[in-house]
């Protein structure tokens, strides 16, 4: 079995990217530290990395092992904030990654429903691009990400949940003029358009929309991957974009934008979860899945 102390100071090399550092970080002797690795390299009979003039280059087993590192570092860090939480009597903490839709169609929706049975909480939120959310996932720097879903089988190690479907609409200004509604995207050459500019699932459905209807993504759009410079965007220059209902729900509630049904929608947007099949899952991420289970979102 490999020494946990042994993995955490091979953790702070990676970190600090030489044998040197780690030490000074660690408050020990730079022998110390190499002894450390030596031995960690003879238990897995493998060698970690190279050292360089300007630092250390990782092995194929060094990037394998920094990974799981990694993780110990992570749970360490988790482990202390639950107690302390608990001490304090409360709940968590949970840290939560997503992309920006994702979350606003799920998350406010699934704290509402928590607000009468958790008196505190302590919850970390964080906006990534698709991209970045499995490997934080592997790193443990998140427990649970709100992504979009259905497209794709996710990698063996990452499990997947749908857990609502927001349908799709065209996203107008309040005073767009006369509107057909449902409305043909087979019009769409006649807009001004503001899109999604990430390569995420998101933008894969949107163009999805455009190709049911039979004709090209319009060059006429404003790349943005921000919602709130989106939407400000639809609303005061005279733009249109699709979002999901849920996503554009504030605004369309206070009347500063208005929602056509899109005549080619003929599927809605998946959001749900995922997680690392390995970690499983703790009982507040568990309690914040089972509130939103089944959930159709208008």
């Amino acid at each position: 079995m490999i020494d946990p102390r042994a993995l955490r100071t091979f953790h702070e090399v990676c970190r600090a990217g030489s044998i040197t550092g780690a030490a000074r970080a660690l408050n020990i002797s730079q022998p110390s530290v190499s002894s450390a690795i030596a031995l960690l390299e003879a238990r897995l009979g493998a060698v970690l990395f190279e050292r360089t003039r300007a630092g250390i280059v990782l092995t194929p087993a060094g990037h394998a092992l920094q990974a799981r590192a990694q993780m110990l570092e992570h749970l360490l860090r988790d482990a202390q904030a639950e107690v302390t939480a608990a001490a304090e009597g409360l709940s968590g903490p949970l840290r939560i990654g997503g992309t920006p839709g994702a979350l606003v169609s799920l998350l406010p929706l699934a704290m509402a429903r928590f607000e009468d049975s958790l008196s505190q909480i302590t919850l970390s939120v964080l906006e990534r691009a698709d991209r970045e959310l499995t490997a934080m996932l592997r790193e443990g720097d998140i427990e649970l990400a709100f992504v979009t879903t259905a497209m794709e089988e996710p990698d063996e190690d990452i499990a997947e949940r749908t857990l609502a479907r927001d349908p799709f609409a065209l996203i107008v200004g309040p005073d767009g003029g006369d509107w057909p509604s449902p409305f043909s995207l087979k019009q769409a050459d006649r807009l001004r358009w503001v899109l999604p500019e990430a390569q995420g699932a998101f933008r894969r459905q949107v163009d999805a929309l455009f190709a049911a209807a039979g004709v090209p993504v319009p060059r006429d759009a404003i790349r943005c991957d921000s919602l709130l410079t989106t939407k400000a965007l639809v609303r005061d220059c005279r733009r249109v974009t699709i979002l999901p209902m849920r996503v554009a729900a504030s605004e369309l509630s206070m009347g500063v934008l208005r929602a056509l049904p899109i005549a080619e929608a003929a599927f809605e947007r998946s959001v749900g979860v995922r997680w690392l099949k390995q970690r499983g899952m703790s009982p507040l991420a568990g309690a914040l899945i089972r509130q939103l289970e089944g959930e159709t979102i208008v």
